[in-house]
């Protein structure tokens, strides 16, 4: 029987060393993992921004996300919103990107590449950014965009996820990590590629129009299996884990 997820429910989240034994990749080939926020009724953001849901505790977390992985992916639309800037090496990554580079690169999604490439995440990066797009994109933009970025072109008329993930996998980047928005989730689950979502519930509720985490057409239902909770202030954070049966 495996073990009851709620058998410590509270633990504070200050306890690296626990949360890194929690959060580390499976010793698999490539894994990817999403980290998304929701409120209590189902909202993905307030006021139009994510970050609007959160913690200091769930800041915590996605940092230790974001020093597991190799790579950290991201939709074009989430960088313009909730202003992304560059990720320099943080001091607690030291002991987990031992062998790695102090950070792992960002990757976006962009079909169009219509993204401000003077913005601090392009000319600040302390890693070269990857920018993931397609052959239709406008040329100049992408001429624009090499001069920034490491340049994936991946499908014809729109970004395709899966090529991408297949093309990041093959440079090494087999950690991934999203952290949307959601219509780029949606995109990897409808490729069938989301292995784990890490999913912070925040003890807030904001009706209003936003869309879910998850916001795109209809897929085939995707079981997932419950693998860890913890709470601080209200917050719940949960791991859940696509079943084996449906890897299959």
């Amino acid at each position: 029987m495996p073990p009851d997820p709620f058998a410590e429910a509270t633990v504070l989240l200050v306890d690296v060393t626990e949360l890194t034994n929690v959060y580390a990749y499976p010793p698999t080939d490539r894994w990817l993992r999403a980290n998304m926020v929701t409120s209590l009724d189902g909202a993905a953001s307030y006021e139009g921004k994510v970050s609007h849901l959160g913690s200091e505790a769930d800041q915590q977390v996605l940092s230790l996300l974001r020093g597991l992985s190799d790579v950290v992916i991201v939709g074009a639309n989430t960088v313009r919103v909730e202003g992304y800037g560059p990720m320099p090496p943080r001091d607690s990554w030291r002991d987990i990107r031992r062998g790695r580079p102090p950070a792992p690169p960002l990757a976006i999604v962009s079909a169009r590449l219509d993204l401000d490439f003077d913005a601090p995440v392009f000319a600040d990066a302390y890693v070269r950014p990857i920018l993931i797009t397609c052959a239709s994109a406008p040329e100049e933009r992408r001429k624009r965009a090499e001069q920034r970025a490491e340049v994936l072109v991946c499908g014809d008329l729109i970004a395709d996820i899966g090529e991408a993930l297949d093309a990041l996998a093959e440079r090494g980047l087999t950690r991934q990590l999203s952290e949307g928005g959601p219509r780029l989730l949606a995109e990897i689950a409808a490729a069938g590629r989301l292995d784990e979502l890490c999913l912070t519930l925040s003890p807030r509720i904001v009706a209003g129009t936003g869309p879910r985490i998850v916001n795109g057409p209809l897929i085939e239902d995707l079981p997932m299996s419950l693998g860890n909770v913890f709470e601080e202030d209200g917050f719940l954070f949960m791991r859940y884990l696509r079943t084996e049966a449906d890897k299959a």
